[in-house]
């Protein structure tokens, strides 16, 4: 006998292009490497059962991983991003598909590179939020705000829920 899932989650698609790019904060211009042109990269928003798939192409002239931090990968573990333990890097002028599997997560999390000194500008927000048909554990919020703060080379986000 074989038990299939009831529901099963929305698939998802993302294209992330990782390029150099100038980028001036604070009175100060940086050649960085960035997706999208966007510093942080962009928010990935899924809800708990979804699956996504994120092509990165690197344009970059580094080779990069992307790790989703807090995301189990069991039985995909090529898409889990740490390099030169379940992948190599995407080389420059090449590309990679993620499968990124939301099984039982929720909340905020977040997306970055896995490699060297490039973790500290390719990263963005991951937001999952409860499976269709199922509840907030507290009130539903009316609006959100993604909120990323640096903190070193370890960003740390928050979402701001607007009542």
């Amino acid at each position: 006998m074989v038990l299939l899932p009831s529901a099963q989650g929305s698939v998802h698609y993302y294209d992330f292009v990782l390029t150099n790019t100038n980028f001036t904060r604070l009175c100060s211009t940086k050649s960085i490497v960035t997706v999208n042109n966007s510093f942080p990269g962009p928010a990935l928003r899924v809800q708990k059962g979804d699956t996504a798939f994120v092509n990165v192409y690197n344009q970059a002239p580094y080779g990069v991983t992307i790790h989703w931090h807090g995301i189990k990968q069991p039985r995909n573990p090529w898409s889990d991003g740490p390099e030169y333990v379940t992948q190599c890097p995407i080389p420059p002028g090449t590309n990679f598909t993620y499968e990124v599997i939301f099984s039982s997560e929720e909340g905020t999390l977040w997306w970055h590179a896995h490699s060297d000194w490039t973790r500290a500008t390719v990263h963005g927000a991951i937001i999952i939020l409860p499976a269709e048909g199922t509840t907030y554990p507290f009130p539903e919020p009316d609006d959100e705000k993604v909120i990323f703060f640096g903190i070193h080379a370890q960003p740390l986000q928050l979402i701001c829920w607007v009542h």
